[in-house]
C-alpha cells in the first residue's frame, strides 16, 4: 500500500478527488457498456466481448490523454488554442457538408486509422481555452469594445455556429458555458446580452439552414406542447420507473435491447434501471463533486487565465452531464448529447480526458522550474498585465 501511495504521489498529480471520480465513472463505464451492447453486437455480427475490450481501450485512451494533459502546464494551452481555433473551422464546414452520418446524425468525419472523429469535441475545447486565454489578458481594458468585446464576441459566434449547423444541443451547452467564463471574467452585463442575441441569431439559422434542425425543432415542440413523446423517451422512463430503489441488478435490464443507443444517449437509463435510484444518485453526486473540485481549482488558482480555465472546462462537463440524465428523466428533449466518461465514444473519451488533465494541471498549482525558465523575462511581462485569479474575487 505503501508503495501505491508513493507511485500514486509521484505520477498523479493534481487533485486527487478529481482522480478517484474518474476511476468511479470509468469503472462504472465499463460495466454498464458491457451490459448494454448485446444489440449493437447483434446487429453487427460480433461478439459483446470484442465491443467490450474496445470500449476498455477508449476508456484507458481518454485516461491517458488526461495524464499527459496533467503534466503540461495549461498556460501551454493558451499558446496553442488560437491555432487550434482556426484549424476547426475547416473541420466544422467540412463535416457540415461531407459528415458521416453515426446513431443518425451528421455530427463525425472519417479520418484514416483514427476512424470517426467528432470535429465539435474539438473546437469546444479550443474555444473554451481560447476564451479564457483572451479574458485573462483583458482583464485592465474589459470595457473597451474593440479590444475586447469584438474579438470574444466574433470567435463565440464563429464557433458556436458553425457547430450548430449539425450539433444544436452542443451549441446552446457551449454558449452557456462561454456565458459563463465571460461572467466569471467581469464582462459587463450589457455585453452577455449581446451574446445571447449572437446565440440567438445563429441558432435560429442552425434549425433553418442545419443538418437536423427541422429535427431539433420538432423535438422541442413535442416536449414543450407535452404531445408526441418520442419512442426513446418512453423507454428511457420505463427503465426509470422500472429500475426502483436498488435496480433490477448488473446485466438484467429489459429496456437495453428496446432503447435506441443505451450505451450512449440513454446510458444513465440502464444505470438507473440496473443499480436503482441508487445507482443514479451515485452517478449525479460523483458528478457534483467533480463540478466542486473544479471550482476549487479555480479559486485555488494564482492566475486569472487558470481560473476561467478551470471553471469553463468543469462547468461544460458537468453541464452536459445533467443535460443527458435531465433527458432521460423526462427533464428535457431529446438532445444526442453522451454522458461524460460513462457512454460509449471514442472522441468524446478522449477530449473529456484532455478537459480533465487540463483542470488537473491548473490544481497542481505553482509553477515548476522548468516553466520559469523557458518563459524568462516574458513571465514578468505577463504578471503585470494578469491580475490574481479573477474566479476568486467574483466567488468572494
Amino acid at each position: 500500500m505503501v508503495k501505491i501511495k508513493e507511485w500514486a504521489d509521484r505520477n498523479l498529480q493534481g487533485d486527487k478527488v478529481i482522480w478517484a471520480v474518474v476511476f468511479a465513472l470509468s469503472t462504472i463505464s465499463i460495466l454498464v457498456v458491457y451490459s448494454s451492447i448485446g444489440t449493437l453486437a447483434y446487429k453487427r455480427a460480433i461478439s459483446p466481448e470484442w465491443i467490450l475490450i474496445k470500449h476498455t481501450f477508449t476508456v484507458l485512451a481518454g485516461l491517458a490523454a488526461m495524464w499527459f494533459a496533467h503534466r503540461v502546464d495549461y498556460r501551454y494551452y493558451s499558446r496553442i488554442s488560437k491555432i487550434a481555433l482556426w484549424i476547426s473551422i475547416p473541420l466544422l464546414i467540412y463535416t457540415f457538408t461531407n459528415g458521416v452520418s453515426l446513431n443518425d446524425a451528421a455530427r463525425w468525419i472519417s479520418i484514416p486509422i483514427v476512424g470517426s472523429f467528432q470535429p465539435s469535441d474539438f473546437a469546444s475545447l479550443a474555444l473554451i481555452v481560447n476564451l479564457a486565454s483572451m479574458l485573462s489578458k483583458r482583464q485592465q481594458n474589459i470595457d473597451d469594445i474593440k479590444e475586447s468585446l469584438i474579438p470574444i464576441l466574433f470567435w463565440c459566434g464563429m464557433i458556436c455556429g458553425l457547430i450548430a449547423l449539425t450539433n444544436l444541443s452542443t451549441a446552446v451547452l457551449l454558449l452557456i458555458t462561454c456565458m459563463l467564463i465571460m461572467f466569471i471574467g467581469r464582462v459587463p452585463t450589457k455585453y452577455l446580452a449581446m451574446l445571447v442575441f449572437v446565440g440567438v441569431l445563429f441558432g435560429a439559422l442552425a434549425v433553418k439552414f442545419g443538418v437536423r434542425g427541422e429535427t431539433a425543432k420538432h423535438r422541442i415542440e413535442s416536449f414543450i406542447k407535452g404531445t408526441e413523446l418520442p419512442f426513446q423517451a418512453q423507454h428511457a422512463r420505463i427503465a426509470v420507473a422500472t429500475g426502483g430503489v436498488l435496480g433490477k441488478g448488473p446485466g438484467n435490464s429489459d429496456e437495453r435491447n428496446i432503447l435506441p443507443h443505451p450505451y450512449s444517449d440513454f446510458v444513465y437509463a440502464i444505470v438507473i434501471e440496473e443499480y436503482g435510484m441508487i445507482g443514479g444518485i451515485v452517478v449525479l453526486v460523483l458528478y457534483l463533486v467533480l463540478l466542486h473540485r473544479g471550482m476549487k481549482a479555480s479559486y485555488n488558482s494564482e492566475r486569472a487565465f487558470g481560473g476561467l480555465l478551470s471553471a469553463g472546462l468543469c462547468f461544460d462537463l458537468v453541464c452536459q452531464a445533467m443535460v443527458n440524465m435531465g433527458v432521460v428523466v423526462g427533464l428535457g428533449p431529446i438532445t444526442g448529447q453522451p454522458l461524460p466518461l460513462i457512454s460509449m465514444g471514442g472522441t468524446s473519451m478522449v477530449f473529456t480526458g484532455l478537459s480533465i488533465g487540463i483542470v488537473l494541471s491548473v490544481s497542481r498549482g505553482e509553477l515548476d522550474q522548468h516553466w520559469q525558465q523557458q518563459t524568462g523575462g516574458e513571465e514578468k511581462e505577463e504578471k503585470q498585465k494578469e491580475p490574481k485569479n479573477v474566479a476568486a474575487k467574483v466567488a468572494a
